[in-house]
């Protein structure tokens, strides 16, 4: 993983085991989007990476794309951004309706099946 998405920097900071950078990792894959891997520790969830706190004030939490020196958040607004941005193997269907059914599974997913605590493992 270079780190460079068609010629850019593409930068992806995580943590290995969160279901939702791994829906990053997926949709990065899939497209072949070359990007540099920044393990966030979890160890110590009060003290925050520098890079995180800068990149994700707000939430303070993974998963976190760099692309061009900027930050976008939130699992499923990263893997939109990526689609929008790289067009080559679409991860969204292109029929509006199919693209809400994705979108609602992609959000009942994340509210009713995972389990994890963002708060405290970053994630």
């Amino acid at each position: 993983m270079a780190g460079h998405g068609n010629g850019e920097e593409v930068k992806l900071l995580g943590i290995w085991f969160s279901p939702y950078v791994r829906r990053v990792v997926w949709a990065l894959e899939l497209k072949g989007i070359d990007y540099e891997w920044v393990e966030l520790s979890f160890r110590d969830p009060k003290n925050r990476s520098p890079s995180l706190l800068e990149h994700n004030p707000v939430l303070k939490r993974v998963p976190v794309l760099v692309h061009r020196g900027r930050p976008i958040v939130e699992s499923l607004v990263i893997v939109e951004y990526i689609d929008e941005t790289w067009r080559n193997n679409p991860v969204l269907p292109s029929d509006p309706y199919e693209r809400a059914v994705a979108r609602f599974w992609a959000n009942f997913v994340d509210q009713k099946v995972c389990l994890y605590d963002s708060m405290s493992l970053l994630i």
